[in-house]
């Protein structure tokens, strides 16, 4: 499936290398004031090249906003965006055309398809990627008129993880790594790393403050159940928690159980959803990303005829995907809870609204999780 969203239906198409890659979002309200220049500063945040920690590849990344946007203005109807591919180098691939990559997606899409395109990954490239983030520009719009702000870091880097979580330093580094004083310490990391050829996992924490209670539903549309399928459809995550998340194992349940008081919630372990509801806390859910598969190291794979051949990937790859996907991750986090905020509304008729004779148990903590 190409196509994600109930009533906020996102719709991805084109490959890495194609002319062109673009979205339609459908199901956006009216009256949202959007323009091209609101992209820019999300797609620079998730975009290449802009350090050498990252892929070499270096994209304009122009939005055209082709339909459902008349004087700056959302009109409700389908809102199709465009970006055009402009750094193509698809000769880097001519050697892998006919052979699998171990740990990439060349040998399942050749068995489901019986053909596929090996430009960069064709679309199992996270150029696909590139479209959610755009989609979101206009997602994270909408929520922040409610009051929702939905932001993202980088919580580990193979062994490493934050010695402080400094919201204000996210920004500051091309990590959104949430201690400034650790930076060099990545960077040195990533340096040595880069240069053996070698490549590393991640994890990125995506929040969002300010999500009323009541946004989710009991059973099948669970907002922490879509919240895993969302991020669980971005490349290369190979894991998902909300709050806690298997670290509850170890917990006992007089531990974990997020005790309420007239003021608010004095803990946060179950990430702002109980029940597959919100509760009003914050929402927090924590990805995982598995190394970069494309390696310059030879490996040993096979080819289309089922031949043993040494694979070596040639191009610009991330040594580390999870560098740029925080950008990524509220994209999915963003679009899923806009999502559930416009149903919510369908079957309620309200949202952001509190019940009266709860709203002394909605407040936002900052207690331990």
């Amino acid at each position: 499936m190409n196509t994600f969203g109930q009533l906020l239906r996102v719709t991805t198409f084109g490959e890495s290398h194609g002319p062109a890659i673009g979205c339609v979002l459908d199901g956006c309200p009216p009256g949202i004031a959007i323009a091209p220049e609101d992209f820019i500063h999300d797609l620079a945040r998730r975009a290449t090249g802009k350090s050498r920690h990252t892929s070499a590849r270096h994209e304009a990344d122009v939005v055209e906003i082709l339909s459902g946007v008349y004087e700056g203005i959302t009109t409700g109807t389908p809102i199709a965006l465009l970006i055009r591919n402009t750094d193509q180098r698809s000769k880097d691939y001519a050697k892998i055309a006919a052979q699998f990559r171990p740990g990439h997606a060349d040998y399942t899409y050749w068995q489901k398809y019986g053909i596929r395109d090996p430009r960069g990954g064709g679309r199992s490239s996270a150029r696909e990627t590139t479209m959610r983030v755009a989609a979101a520009v206009i997602a994270k719009k909408w929520l922040a008129q409610r009051g929702v702000r939905v932001y993202g870091y980088l919580a580990q880097i193979g062994q490493i993880t934050p010695n402080a979580l400094d919201v204000a330093a996210i920004e500051t580094n091309p990590f959104f790594w949430p201690d400034a004083a650790q930076v060099p310490e990545l960077e040195a990391y990533m340096d040595a790393l880069r240069k053996s050829g070698d490549s590393v996992g991640a994890k990125v924490v995506a929040v969002a403050d300010g999500v009323p209670p009541g946004w989710g539903e009991p059973i099948y549309g669970k907002l922490d159940g879509e919240l895993a399928a969302a991020m669980m459809s971005i490349n290369a995550v190979k894991g998902v928690e909300i709050g806690d998340g298997f670290a509850s194992v170890a917990h006992t349940g007089s531990q974990h159980r997020d005790v309420m008081t007239p003021e608010g919630f004095l803990s946060n372990h179950a990430g702002g959803i109980l029940g597959g509801i919100s509760s009003g806390q914050q929402i927090r859910v924590s990805v995982a990303f598995k190394p970069t598969s494309s390696l310059r190291l030879p490996v040993q794979g096979l080819d289309v005829d089922g031949n043993v051949v040494d694979v070596i990937t040639t191009g610009r790859h991330d040594p580390c995907v999870g560098i740029r996907a925080t950008p990524i991750c509220e994209a999915m986090l963003a679009l899923v809870l806009m999502d559930q905020a416009l149903r919510h509304r369908a079957q309620c008729g309200d949202v952001g609204e509190v019940h009266p004779r709860i709203a002394g148990n909605t407040s936002i903590t900052d207690a331990k999780r």
